[in-house]
């Protein structure tokens, strides 16, 4: 079975990034690394993580 991997926010909430799926985890890493580099240090950034879904 072909694996998806979709970006989640810690509080559930979905936006413009939460509850975007890829088909390899590096795109979805890349999409994450562009957002973490646009910020500087703050800590009102909201969180994120990948997770792994088998289709």
């Amino acid at each position: 079975m072909p694996n998806h991997y979709r970006i989640v926010r810690d509080d559930g909430i979905s936006d413009s990034i939460a509850g975007r799926s890829f088909t390899s985890y590096n795109d979805a890493y890349d999409v994450l690394e562009r957002y973490y580099g646009d910020l500087c240090c703050s800590d009102d950034r909201e969180h994120y993580r990948i997770i792994e879904e088998t289709i």
